[in-house]
């Protein structure tokens, strides 16, 4: 049953203080419903009436866990957004992109696409208490969104843990002394001399890169795509111990993972702490940052530069892959999410910052060194974390103890980033077959059965053309599919579900709203309607254009079309999944086409009764109330009925 707003009826008295659209007053055994059109006084059922009873029996609730406390929540979303981006791909495009001047449009993408779209998905999963497809019971016609995410999340971390393997790689090589790629290691005494060469004439010119290609990746020996050859055991054997890790954290859910974040997510910061104040001694330091923060304010109208904002807005943060969405479904159901949002997008940017400190000091000591420009030393991706920043470690005193901060601080990060990954993949999953969460063996099973189907399908990102595939699933799954999932999320929310209805349910969550929680969400609102989806769109034309006037390359090897098709597809069965369940949606329903688009936009009855389980439980004690039309005509009997109870309880 709905009212005429589109909002689901309310079957659980746990409801009643969730929303201001009904409220029940219980009086004489009697449940008064007032839904602001009429009031309906329906009788409980009496025993031994001899009539059946029309109260349905109840659903078990099947109890969902909770967080232990706040912090856990806020350092597993800060963990999950903290990741490997913010430390070798933010403060390159700083540099690439007019060094401080990319702060300008970073911030306007954080503050109009980035912190709005985290909101809501933080919001719309602690209100529904429940994952990224159940979620949807909102609007049953953008369950696809649920499916998207679910499929995005796969491919992240299909590829993610990959780079867990290769940071136990070198976590492993820098127990030895002197480091394998530093000059003092006895087979690299030839390779020093050629060190200022340029690296692109030919490959092994210097240690860090000879051990990269070689040692770990064996990309000499691979033509591309087509070749991806044997697969490298010691990096398959480094990716079973990253994924009996994940395994590990997350066999006891949130309870487990909850309290390993107090680790995870609060090393990273003491190694960069460690890292700048090791960084701001070294001579030439001073040199690379200012490499790092040069404005060059010229490069703002390159619209290369807002793209890359808004790239890094949405790869730092983690939207749309439904991790956050998931860790926000364990909350209570009145913690402050304007809050947390604050918080958690502030710590990631200043991370996202002063990571540059810590990176480009030490490069600008190793430029200093070398004789060189700051620029030839910095690169981008897993070049700048696994080739250029080693070889600095390599010429620091004390240099394997450098190597093992800096590549645990890698560790913490990606497994944190991880953490939400899987969670977002499990919480749907348990969600839709909830008998899944009572039954500990089972559960266990399914998680480490999908573990090791993830470890199965990324030993081909371990073979001798292993990088290869791993630019590929990288350069699409995150990319427009990702987009248009987010920009159908924030137009079903705003439009479909009601923006008015969703700043509503903000607020009956934050129970003691402060005057400036309801002053922000007049601003939110604003970016939910307009400002969000029209940089949303016009990013989404841009990636389309560049992907179509620009080939993908990975060094000095181009992919040929197929692969690049073969992207493109990896993107678009993710987004794919919005008119799919759309129309799978639609088929459900009964009548015209108008009747059933009006009707798969309108919540489900169970939507609102999702909530925290132990606020059902609190009030399960008041009598259950039956479900009836909005109009009811009362007859004298009930009239009798209820003077000769009164009498009876007197």
């Amino acid at each position: 049953m709905q009212d005429e707003s589109g909002k689901a009826a309310l079957g659980s008295p746990a409801v009643a203080r969730a929303t201001t659209a009904q409220n029940s007053l219980h009086l004489n055994g009697h449940n008064i419903n007032q839904n602001g059109h009429n009031t309906t006084a329906t009788p409980q059922p009496q025993f031994g009436s001899g009539a059946p009873s029309p109260t349905p029996s109840p659903v078990p609730v099947i109890p969902r866990e909770q967080w232990g406390g706040k912090y856990e929540f806020l350092l597993s979303c800060i963990g999950y957004c903290v990741g490997l981006g913010n430390v070798w791909r933010f403060p390159y495009l700083c540099y690439r992109n007019g060094g401080g001047v990319f702060l300008i449009p970073y911030f306007i993408m954080l503050f109009v696409t980035g912190v709005p779209l985290f909101l809501m998905e933080l919001s719309l999963g602690q209100y529904g208490a429940a994952g990224p497809i159940t979620v949807w019971k909102c609007c049953p016609l953008l369950k696809g969104i649920g499916i998207g995410m679910l499929c995005v999340s796969c491919l992240v971390c299909l590829y993610y843990n990959v780079i867990i393997a290769w940071t136990f790689y070198y976590l492993a090589s820098s127990l030895q002394s002197p480091l394998p790629w530093s000059c003092d290691a006895i087979a690299n005494v030839g390779l020093c001399g050629n060190i200022t060469t340029n690296s692109s004439a030919g490959r092994g010119l210097s240690p860090t890169e000879k051990f990269w290609n070689e040692r770990v990746l064996g990309v000499v020996n691979s033509e591309g795509l087509h070749d991806p050859g044997p697969v490298r055991w010691p990096l398959a054997l480094c990716l079973l111990v990253a994924w009996i890790i994940i395994f590990l954290c997350m066999l006891k859910g949130i309870r487990s993972s909850g309290k390993v974040v107090y680790v995870t997510a609060t090393f990273p910061y003491f190694v960069l702490i460690v890292l700048i104040i090791r960084g701001a001694t070294l001579e030439g330091s001073l040199q690379g940052i200012a490499f790092y923060l040069t404005p060059d304010w010229s490069r703002l109208a390159n619209a290369q530069v807002w793209n890359d904002a808004a790239s890094q807005v949405f790869y730092s943060l983690g939207i749309g892959v439904g991790g956050l969405l998931s860790m926000a479904s364990y909350n209570k159901f009145d913690n402050n999410v304007i809050r947390d949002t604050l918080i958690i997008t502030g710590g990631n940017c200043c991370t996202s910052f002063f990571a540059g400190f810590a990176i480009f000091s030490i490069l600008g000591h190793m430029a200093w060194k070398k004789g060189v420009p700051v620029g030839e030393v910095a690169d981008t991706g897993p070049g700048l974390a696994f080739v250029a920043y080693p070889e600095a470690l390599a010429l620091l005193p004390g240099s394997a103890f450098w190597s093992i901060m800096f590549f645990l601080m890698l560790f913490m990060m990606g497994i944190d980033t991880l953490f939400g990954n899987m969670e977002g993949i499990t919480t749907a999953v348990l969600d839709e077959f909830p008998h899944l969460r009572t039954n500990t063996l089972h559960k266990s099973l399914f998680l480490g059965t999908l573990c090791f189907c993830f470890y199965l399908m990324g030993l081909l990102l371990v073979t001798d053309g292993g990088i290869y595939w791993f630019t590929l699933i990288d350069s699409f799954s995150t990319s427009f599919g990702l987009i248009i999932i987010t920009l159908f999320m924030c137009m079903g929310i705003s439009f479909f579900y009601g923006v008015n209805q969703f700043c509503q349910d903000i607020i009956d969550m934050i129970r003691h709203c402060p005057p400036w929680c309801t002053k922000v969400l007049y601003y939110f609102k604003a970016c939910w309607v307009f400002c969000t989806p029209f940089l949303l769109l016009l990013i989404l034309i841009y990636i389309f254009m560049e992907m179509y006037n620009t080939s993908l390359h990975y060094g000095p090897y181009v992919y040929p079309r197929w692969g690049k098709a073969l992207g493109v597809c990896i993107g678009a069965t993710c987004c794919m999944q919005i008119p799919i369940w759309a129309i799978v949606a639609l088929c459900k329903e009964t009548g015209t086409l108008r009747d059933r688009f009006q009707k798969s936009i309108r919540p489900l009855n169970s939507w609102r009764v999702n909530l925290n389980s132990s606020i059902r439980v609190e009030q399960h004690m008041e009598p259950e109330r039956v479900e009836a039309p909005f109009t009811v005509t009362l007859t004298d009997m009930d009239f009798t009925a209820m003077t000769w109870d009164a009498g009876t309880e007197a």
